[in-house]
């Protein structure tokens, strides 16, 4: 589940990591008042209004029609109004949003942290996530921060450092040390980051984290050390562990056929292509959009049905299905282990029947228990169904229809 910076920063400040204070606000009043609030409490003379949405690059991203970024300075409290306004109810086109954008509903007021000191401010990278090929948490970390870290791997990657964590003894002090180190920090700076880099860690496992990413990390002027951005994404499967994380959950953020496919426990993803897919299991369902790909079609979803595709999720998988236009027919590929096919054979009828009329080819192909007399019950149904017994059968019938 991914959350919002100033939902980020807040699970961070609860476990101790330093922060750039801010407030949020919905509307151009509320974010003058949020200005004013801060003003008050850090003593901040001037404001970065930055766009809250679920996508990064938003500080080159720019509003539709409005020479506006994402992210903008506030020197005054006419610029607060100004710039919440030509944010707020606006669409935030980044390169991670595409073109159609993402509609910026919230702003984040924060306090100026660039003020002038004895030092010069740097900025760093540093993410907290997991290492797949060796199965351990790890810390990366960069002295090129403010950057994409993708353009610092590709031209300097010697720039880059990684920190695996033993999970049997979590974050040890030398390895916090070692951060900061190959930062290049000396004196209070260095006290900060390992007690930055500390607490950091703790709210990653804390919080069931599946990834932090924080860019830039800020050594202010007087040595101080802070996330002045968040990028949060906490493991969904443990949010019955945090109730109150939970909470933080921005349906409006995402695709809202995936959102409705949850609430009947479907895992379902959208994709961009013409061929609806039900299936049930995520390993056949990865095989199956490879023979539609294989066959000349597009897969346009990944749904998996799971074990038990009786009637009423297979017609609830159909209905998201068949609210995207793109879709031109419909595989479905079930595997009768758990599950008998003969009763997903009558799953899938009763549920043709329920829905109706059904405007796009349907190929069904089952196999396992009771397959033969699955295909019997699809062939006899009257129905304008095809039965398949082989995969590549199935998704020869596919390209067929298309054609």
């Amino acid at each position: 589940m991914n959350l919002h910076e100033y939902q980020g920063k807040s699970i961070l400040k609860s476990f101790g990591v330093r922060i750039q204070e801010g407030k949020v606000a919905n509307t151009p009043e509320e974010a003058v008042s949020a200005a004013k609030q801060l003003q008050e409490e850090t003593g901040t003379g001037w404001w970065v209004v930055k766009a809250q949405i679920h996508a990064g690059g938003r500080g080159k991203g720019k509003i539709k029609g409005i020479d506006q970024n994402g992210v903008a300075l506030a020197k005054s409290l006419d610029d607060v109004e100004r710039i919440s306004r030509n944010l707020l109810g606006n669409v935030l086109v980044t390169l991670q949003t595409g073109e159609k954008g993402k509609q910026v509903n919230k702003v984040l007021i924060a306090q100026d942290v660039y003020y002038p000191g004895e030092s010069e401010t740097s900025e760093f990278y540093m993410s907290v996530l997991l290492n797949r090929s060796t199965g351990r948490n790890m810390i990366m970390y960069s002295t090129e921060g403010g950057m994409d870290i993708e353009t610092v791997a590709e031209e300097t990657p010697e720039l880059i450092f990684q920190e695996e964590i033993d999970p049997g003894v979590g974050l040890m002090p030398f390895q916090a040390r070692k951060v900061a180190y190959n930062l290049g920090l000396s004196g209070n700076a260095f006290k900060e980051m390992v007690k930055f880099v500390t607490s950091l860690y703790n709210a990653y496992v804390g919080c069931d984290a599946s990834m932090f990413e924080i860019n830039p990390v800020l050594k202010t002027s007087d040595d101080k050390i802070m996330a002045v951005d968040s990028k949060v994404t906490l493991d969904g499967n443990s949010l019955f562990r945090h109730k109150d994380y939970a909470e933080m959950r921005d349906f409006s953020e995402e695709d809202p056929t995936e959102v409705e496919a949850d609430k009947f426990h479907l895992n379902y993803v959208k994709l961009d292509g013409n061929v609806g897919c039900m299936v049930n299991g995520a390993g056949l369902a990865m095989a199956t959009m490879d023979m539609i790909k294989l066959s000349g079609g597009e897969p346009a979803n990944f749904l998996d049905v799971g074990g038990t595709a009786n009637a009423e999720r297979v017609e609830n998988a159909f209905r998201i299905i068949l609210q995207d236009e793109n879709v031109k027919a419909i595989l479905i590929n079930i595997f009768g282990g758990i599950v008998r096919c003969d009763r997903v054979a009558q799953g899938v009828v009763d549920a043709y029947k329920n829905i109706g009329e059904i405007p796009v080819p349907i190929i069904v192909r089952l196999q396992g228990t009771n397959a033969a007399e699955a295909k019997e019950i699809i062939d006899n149904s009257g129905l304008k169904v095809q039965s398949a017994i082989l995969l590549q059968e199935a998704a020869d019938r596919v390209k067929e229809v298309l054609a």
